[in-house]
């Protein structure tokens, strides 16, 4: 059984892996056969969602989000971790590189551990 500062160090490092950029370290985060989700509201309220099965699926969609988005100012409000399961809820400012503008915004992601790396991730946003 992972322990809880296992959860937390892995979470720790896929948000430093995002703000850094770093694709491949993100992806690493992740087990070969993940579900990866994100689901939100852009600032005109039309809904984004990504759903993806397995790092060679969502891999080229994380690819674009990282080179059209930079975070900064990454900070973790809360982090539960209950077993193999976590919910971190967290803001950054994110820059777009496609308009030029930079939005604070507050994300919820819903995590599953499984063997040690990412099973499952489920991300909530809204640009405030």
């Amino acid at each position: 059984m992972i322990e809880r500062v296992e959860i937390e160090r892995l979470l720790l490092e896929l948000y430093a892996a995002r703000v850094r950029g770093d694709l491949a370290a993100v992806c690493a985060t992740f087990t070969n056969d993940a579900n990866f989700q994100v689901a939100g509201a852009s600032s005109n309220a039309s809904p984004i969602a990504m759903k993806a099965v397995g790092v060679g699926e969502f891999r080229p969609l994380l690819a674009i989000m990282i080179k059209s988005f930079k975070l900064t100012e990454q900070t973790i409000l809360t982090m539960l971790i209950d077993g193999t399961k976590a919910a971190v809820h967290w803001r950054a400012k994110v820059h777009s590189r496609i308009t030029g503008t930079t939005v604070l915004t507050e994300l919820v992601d819903l995590v599953e551990v499984k063997n040690g790396r990412i099973g499952s991730y489920t991300e909530f946003f809204v640009p405030r």
